[in-house]
């Protein structure tokens, strides 16, 4: 049998397959068509209300529902599907979040410590500008001067002196300047100035090396007074510009022509080697170094501190530290713009709360310095008492009163002593810095939620009981004298229109 024909042959012995299959295709399409159409039927029938109940037939149920169970994986994709708004929210806190942790611990493992000569002497000198029985000024000076700086603190007293000598450390110094003087202030500038382009040696025979003007830190008092405005005497108003606003600007002021000028070197002495030697080669391309090096040193910086929770709020009687904050933020921006030009950085840290324990005494509980809210309301007129005193006390009792966090132990000051050191070494470049426990959540407060939500929430409500309008106040000729002469109270008459009547606040 020939090719051909085993062909032939097999092409007819493939035809029975194919018809089996092309009829097994048709059988199983004619089925599944006769399948739907019994099942529309049945279903016309069952739903057919005019049909008998014995003639209609009866729906098979339906097969049983498949439970596959899902994995934890699956079951959040699925939630994530459905809350895309608050999934991208969490992975912008969770980002976040990260991020902080990884540059606090990056932080924490860096190693702080000032420049110092080749032979272990210091060269960076930071002045503070603060008065020296502030726990801040008693704890900073002592952390910047173990990390290798010379701290100066200003004196303006005898008494302030001997507060920096009873600290003990040798590196830590007094600057007398007495900043209500502008003659005697510039003189002790110059001074200082001078004592710079001077030449120390840290140990006797030591070689002496040029000190560097790093930093200059202003902290200005943090103590405030809480009270009512009307009830606040107008002098007390007046010694709190003068000591803790007038005085601060003052301070930065005198200061002013050291931070933008550059101290002048005076000209290496002629070493006498005309044969060449090396030793004074060496030794005098070793001073030309140093000198080249400090001529080279970035220009000092300027760290400004305030209080931050209660200027951030602005509370009811907290207008002494919310009014002195405020203006110090304001100085501290223009002095921003002013020195910017000049390459001299100026940074403002606003600062929270912090665990000074250490550098304060313990408190009695029975005897805390200041009189009792209760107490004191009772020393007010009757009608700043009616007025004021409820919400007062119930604002006294809150949990940021008096400009602390009650309940919370604060801060720790070594987050303040790293965030200074990385100031004034440039890692950190901000204009704003905010550190303590409050200063960032409180400025967010501040910033976005209303004022009036925020007074709620410290307990101010509005007060419908107010004194009856009394006359207008006319003293005799010599109650008049004693007014002038500053002998009369200091309580200042407000006016008041309410429901028709005036109120007027008197001493009475």
């Amino acid at each position: 049998m020939s090719a051909d024909d085993q062909q032939f042959w097999d092409l007819l012995s493939s035809v029975p397959n194919h018809v089996r299959q092309y009829s097994g295709d048709v059988a199983g399409y004619v089925d599944q068509a006769v399948d739907k159409a019994a099942e529309a039927i049945r279903e016309t029938m069952a739903s057919t209300p005019w049909l008998p109940e014995y003639a209609r037939p009866n729906i098979p149920p339906p097969p049983p529902v498949q439970v596959i169970p899902v994995s934890a994986w699956g079951r959040t994709q699925a939630w994530i599907s459905r809350n895309k708004l608050i999934s991208g929210v969490l992975v912008c806190i969770v980002g976040y979040a990260t991020y902080r942790s990884v540059r606090h611990s990056k932080l924490l493992r860096k190693s702080r410590r000032a420049r110092r000569a080749r032979n272990g002497g210091r060269l960076e000198v930071v002045v503070i500008a603060g008065s020296p029985s502030l726990p801040l000024t008693k704890s900073l000076s002592l952390d910047l001067e173990r990390r290798g700086f010379i701290v100066y603190v200003t004196c303006n007293t005898t008494e302030d002196e001997l507060m920096v000598q009873s600290l003990s450390r040798p590196d830590i110094k007094g600057l007398p300047i007495d900043i209500t003087n502008p003659l005697s202030a510039g003189t002790s500038i110059e001074r200082f100035a001078s004592y710079l382009q001077t030449q120390h040696a840290a140990v006797p025979r030591a070689k002496p090396s040029y000190l560097t003007l790093t930093s200059v830190i202003l902290i200005p008092s943090l103590h405030y007074q809480t009270s009512p405005i009307a009830t606040i005497p107008p002098s007390n108003f007046a010694d709190l510009f003068n000591t803790h606003l007038l005085q601060p600007i003052l301070t930065i002021q005198a200061f002013l022509p050291l931070l933008t000028s550059r101290l002048a070197l005076p000209p290496l002495p002629h070493t006498g080697n005309d044969d060449g030697d090396n030793d004074g080669s060496s030794k005098n391309s070793n001073e030309n170094s140093e000198n080249n090096d400090r001529r080279g040193t970035k220009a000092p910086r300027v760290l400004v501190f305030t209080p931050s929770i209660i200027s951030s709020i602005n509370p009811p009687f907290h207008a002494p530290e919310a009014t002195v904050c405020s203006a110090l933020s304001a100085f501290t921006e223009v002095l921003t713009g002013e020195l910017r030009p000049l390459g001299v950085p100026v940074t403002q840290f606003r600062l929270g709360t912090f665990d000074f324990t250490g550098f304060v005494p313990a408190r009695n509980p029975h005897n805390t310095g200041s009189l009792p809210p209760s107490v004191e309301t009772q020393q007010w007129p009757e009608a700043a008492r009616l007025a004021y005193a409820r919400n007062f006390e119930i604002q006294s009792s809150s949990a940021i009163s008096a400009g602390r966090i009650r309940g919370l132990k604060g801060s720790s000051l070594r987050d303040l002593h790293h965030a200074v050191f990385d100031v004034i070494d440039g890692t950190e470049k901000s204009d704003v810095v905010r550190v303590g426990l409050g200063a960032g959540l409180y400025g967010f407060v501040g910033r976005w939620v209303p004022r009036g939500i925020v007074a709620w929430m410290m307990g101010i409500r509005r007060v419908n009981e107010l004194s009856t309008w009394e006359g207008s106040y006319s003293g005799s000729g010599s109650e008049r004298s004693n007014s002038e002469n500053g002998e009369g109270h200091e309580y200042i008459a407000v006016g008041r229109v309410d429901d028709g009547a005036t109120n007027v606040w008197k001493e009475v």
